[in-house]
């Protein structure tokens, strides 16, 4: 029998994982399958609301589609959360798989992103339907291809800090629950429902040093034609991006037999 390549059994063993957690996040029950692709026309619904009330006292008028601009934030935080949620267990959750010598435990991490990523991709497409439905403004992005660039590059910084949080809880229990606690507050201070350009000048400066503020201004910049990307630090992005994962590979590589005995 011929033997396969490594990358071949790579491709294998992480299309298997995917199927594996895509059944298990569908069978899970149809409230969790339903809050699933509800929660992020939840969070629109509220955020739009509360702008619409403010708007009728007084508050000024935007001068983009303020429901889409909710959604290109929204979406892709989203999947950023649940990345970093899922990570958090991946290796416990799987550690039975670990007895064949082709599943390695990072591959568990890149299947649950995966399977985020594509949850992701259909609230997307669920969201341009209605948009169309409705005949709403700016519903397409300005620029298509460096939306879904930014989509991808916030999928892979995603997965480097997945990577870091599963090896510490691997061993710090605590550290799942400071990520369940810290992605609350990285809603609010990441630009996720608001343009930095609403901001003062010192609370722009403030919030630039998260780099997620960064990735949501690129999305919203290149989607709506009224915004740009004047306050993104590309290589700032980079810097945040690699250093993360350069750091999680070295952990894993030197932890990862413990990780498969712990």
């Amino acid at each position: 029998m011929k033997e396969r390549n490594p990358l071949h059994i790579f491709g294998s063993v992480i299309k298997a994982l995917f199927m594996r957690e895509l059944v298990a996040r569908i069978s899970v029950g149809r409230t969790g399958l339903f809050w699933t692709f509800f929660e992020p026309f939840l969070q629109i619904f509220v955020f739009v609301s509360i702008h619409a009330a403010i708007r009728q006292y007084g508050g000024g008028q935007t001068s983009f589609n303020y429901i889409v601009f909710m959604a290109s934030g929204f979406i892709p935080f989203n999947m950023f959360r649940a990345i970093l949620s899922s990570s958090t267990g991946a290796f416990q959750a799987n550690k039975g798989l670990f007895n064949y010598k082709q599943v390695k435990p990072i591959d568990t991490i890149l299947a649950r992103a995966l399977v985020e990523m594509f949850f992701s991709l259909i609230i997307v497409l669920m969201f341009l339907a209605i948009g169309i439905f409705f005949k709403m403004e700016d519903i397409f992005p300005q620029n298509a291809l460096m939306v879904f660039f930014g989509y991808v590059w916030l999928w892979v910084f995603s997965v480097a800090f997945g990577l870091l949080v599963a090896i510490g809880n691997t061993f710090f229990i605590s550290v799942g629950k400071i990520v369940s606690i810290s992605t609350f507050g990285l809603l609010i201070f990441s630009a996720v429902f608001y343009p930095l350009t609403s901001l003062p000048p010192v609370a722009q400066e403030i919030l630039l040093y998260n780099p997620l503020v960064h990735f949501m201004e690129m999305i919203h910049g290149f989607y709506l034609e009224a915004l740009d990307d004047r306050f993104v630090n590309y290589h700032y992005m980079l810097l945040w991006t690699i250093v993360p994962m350069f750091v999680g590979l070295w952990l894993y590589r030197m932890l990862e037999q413990r990780i498969v005995s712990e």
